[in-house]
C-alpha cells in the first residue's frame, strides 16, 4: 500500500513539474510586448517654429496649403511645422497612455516645391498630389539625409530616438523603397522631383520628367533606377530587380536603424518581389539581429499579404488590413455580430507565419478614420489592447478626431498642443488608457495564445495564455459591447483557482469544474487574471493544438 500511495505521489509531482515546463506561447518576439502610437510628424505638434521653413518653394510654395471643403471644413497639403521636438515634448503623453513604441512618418529628405503635375487636389480627391508638398516624407529623393523641417538644434535623429528611450519609447521608422517623389507629368521639370541622391548629395538616378514609357534603361544610366512601367500616380517606381536599387537601400536604412530606429514599417510592401525584401530583411538583420519590422500590404485577402510573413521570404510581419476591414464593419455599427471580426484571426493554420505578431489597427492615414461613436472607439479599444497582435493607434483616435474622414477631407489635419492638452477629458481616451496600461502589465495579454469560448453577437469571451519560464499567466478576457450590462457566466476550459478581476472587484473562487459569473457593463471590458501553471487538462489539449498549428502549415 505504501508503494502505491507513493507511486500516485511521484506520478502527480511528474505531473506538476511536467506542466511548468509545458510553453505556451503566442510569440516571443521582443517588440510584441510594444503597443504602438502612429503620429504623422508633420501634424503632430510644431515644437520648433525655427525649422518651419515657410518662405520655401518660391512660387510652389510648401508651407500650409489649404484645400477648402464644405461647411467651412479644410485640408491641408502643406507643411505645417510637426517635428521631431513636438514629439518629444509630448512623450510623457504617449508614453502616459499606455503606448511604448511611436511610428513615425519618413524622415529622409524630401522637394523643396510642391509638385506641379498630376490630377489637382480637391476635397475628398483620391491619388491626387498637384498642388502638393512632400510633409508626409514618402516622396523621398536622399533616403541617407534628414529632411530639415524635423530636426532641432541638438536633436538630430540619432538624438531623437536616444531621448525617446530615455522616456521608455521605442521609435518605428516608417520606410520606403518601392518609389521616391512624383516624377513626371510636370508643364515644366521641377529640380529634385523624379530624382534621387546618394549619400554624398551625388545625383544617381533622374526620370527627367518622361513617362516610363519613355524611360530609357539601356542606354541612360540615369533611368537604370527605375522600372519603365508606372505603379502608384506619377511616383517614380524602382527596380527591384535591380542590385544597385538593394544596395541604397540597404545602406540608407541601416543607417537609420544604427542611429536608433528600433523597428520598421514598411510602405507599399506589395509593390516589390518577396526575393527583394528577403535579401533586404536578411542585410538589415545581419547588423542588428531580430530586428522587427512589419509592411503595407494594403489588401484585405489574408492569403495575398500572409507571404510577406513567411521565412523564406524574409519572415516580415504586416498590418492586418483583413483583420481591420471586419474591425472596422463591426465597431462602426452598433450590435453588428462580433463573429464577423472572430472569423479574421487565423489562430490555427492560417496564412500567416505567426498572427501574433501581426499589427493590428482600425484607422491610419491612407483611409478613412474610423467612424464611429465614442463608445464604438472604447469597444474597438478593448478588442485591440486584448485580443492577438501588436496593437496600432493612429493619432487623434484618443479622442476621436476627424472620425469617419478620409485623405483629402481632413484625416492628416493638424493635431496640436490644445488638443492634446485636453485628451484626458475625452472619455475615449480615459477608457484607452485604462486598456493599454493593463495590457503594458500582463505578459498573456501581449504575447500569449489566444483560445476563443465564444465571440458572437455584442459579447467576445477568450482566454490569453503565456506559460515560459517563471511566468505563468491565464487571462480571461470578457467583451461587452452592448449598451446594457451583461450578466456572463464561463465554464469551458475554466482551471480551478482564485481569479482576480485586474480592471477592480472581488476575486472569484473557482472550484474543479465550476463556472466564473460575472457582470460586465454596457461599453466595457473585464480581464480576470489566474497566475498559475496550466494543469486543467482539456485546456492544455487546446493550447498544444493552437501552439502546434500557430502558423502556416507550409511555411
Amino acid at each position: 500500500m505504501k508503494k502505491l500511495l507513493l507511486s500516485l505521489a511521484l506520478t502527480f509531482v511528474v505531473g506538476q513539474v511536467a506542466a511548468q515546463q509545458v510553453e505556451y506561447v503566442g510569440t516571443d518576439a521582443p517588440f510584441a510586448s510594444n503597443a504602438i502610437y502612429f503620429v504623422m510628424t508633420d501634424r503632430f505638434v510644431n515644437g520648433d517654429t525655427s525649422n518651419d521653413h515657410r518662405d520655401q518653394g518660391g512660387a510652389h510654395h510648401t508651407f500650409d496649403i489649404p484645400v477648402p471643403g464644405p461647411n467651412g471644413e479644410s485640408d491641408n497639403i502643406g507643411y505645417l511645422g510637426g517635428d521631431f521636438k513636438g514629439i518629444l515634448d509630448n512623450a510623457a503623453y504617449i508614453r502616459g497612455m499606455g503606448f511604448s513604441a511611436v511610428w513615425i512618418t519618413p524622415i529622409v529628405d524630401n522637394p523643396d516645391e510642391a509638385f506641379t503635375g498630376g490630377d489637382p487636389v480637391t476635397w475628398g480627391a483620391s491619388l491626387a498630389d498637384r498642388g502638393k508638398a512632400g510633409y508626409h516624407g514618402y516622396w523621398g529623393i536622399n533616403f541617407y539625409k534628414l529632411d530639415e523641417h524635423l530636426p532641432s538644434k541638438n536633436l538630430d535623429f540619432a538624438q531623437f530616438t536616444h531621448k525617446m528611450r530615455a522616456q521608455g519609447l521605442k521609435t518605428v521608422l516608417d520606410i520606403v523603397a518601392n518609389h521616391g517623389s512624383p516624377s513626371f507629368s510636370m508643364p515644366k521639370a521641377q529640380p529634385q522631383f523624379g530624382q534621387i541622391f546618394d549619400k554624398d548629395g551625388k545625383l544617381i538616378a533622374d526620370h527627367q520628367n518622361l513617362r516610363p514609357d519613355q524611360l530609357d534603361p539601356v542606354h541612360n544610366p540615369l533611368h537604370r533606377f527605375y522600372h519603365a512601367y508606372d505603379d502608384l500616380a506619377q511616383l517614380s517606381n524602382n527596380d527591384d530587380e535591380n542590385p544597385a536599387v538593394l544596395d541604397y537601400f540597404v545602406g540608407a536604412y541601416q543607417q537609420w536603424a544604427d542611429q536608433g530606429a528600433d523597428a520598421f514599417r514598411i510602405d507599399t510592401i506589395s509593390h516589390m518581389s518577396t526575393t527583394f525584401w528577403r535579401q533586404f530583411a536578411e542585410r538589415i538583420r545581419a547588423g542588428h539581429p531580430g530586428f522587427f519590422m512589419f509592411g503595407e500590404a494594403f489588401d484585405y485577402s489574408p492569403d495575398d499579404i500572409g507571404q510577406y510573413t513567411w521565412a523564406r521570404n524574409g519572415g516580415i510581419s504586416v498590418l492586418d488590413f483583413p483583420l481591420r476591414q471586419r474591425i472596422a464593419e463591426v465597431f462602426e455599427h452598433a450590435h453588428s455580430d462580433y463573429a464577423r471580426v472572430a472569423e479574421r484571426l487565423y489562430l490555427r493554420n492560417g496564412p500567416y507565419q505567426n498572427p501574433y505578431e501581426l499589427v493590428t489597427f482600425y484607422d491610419n492615414h491612407d483611409m478613412a478614420r474610423l467612424n464611429a461613436t465614442d463608445d464604438g472607439f472604447i469597444d474597438a479599444n478593448n478588442w485591440l489592447f486584448t485580443a492577438r497582435g501588436i496593437p496600432a493607434v493612429y493619432y487623434g483616435s484618443e479622442i476621436g478626431f476627424e472620425r469617419g474622414r478620409a485623405e483629402h477631407q481632413g484625416n492628416r489635419n493638424y493635431f496640436g498642443q490644445e488638443r492634446i492638452d485636453a485628451a484626458p477629458r475625452s472619455r475615449i481616451y480615459q477608457q484607452l488608457k485604462r486598456i493599454a496600461q493593463l495590457r503594458e502589465k500582463m505578459p498573456a495579454l501581449q504575447r500569449g495564445l489566444m483560445l476563443p469560448v465564444r465571440i458572437e453577437g455584442d459579447q467576445a469571451v477568450f482566454y490569453r495564455v503565456y506559460q515560459k519560464g517563471d511566468v505563468h499567466q491565464i487571462a480571461l478576457v470578457l467583451l461587452n459591447k452592448g449598451d446594457k450590462a451583461a450578466q456572463m457566466s464561463v465554464a469551458p476550459y475554466l482551471q480551478a483557482g482564485k481569479w482576480t478581476p485586474a480592471l477592480g472587484g472581488n476575486a472569484v473562487k473557482v472550484g474543479e469544474g465550476g463556472a466564473l459569473k460575472a457582470q460586465v457593463a454596457a461599453h466595457d471590458v473585464q480581464v480576470y487574471v489566474l497566475d498559475a501553471a496550466v494543469r486543467r487538462q482539456d485546456l492544455a489539449e487546446q493550447l498544444a493544438l493552437l501552439m502546434e498549428e500557430r502558423g502556416h502549415p507550409a511555411d
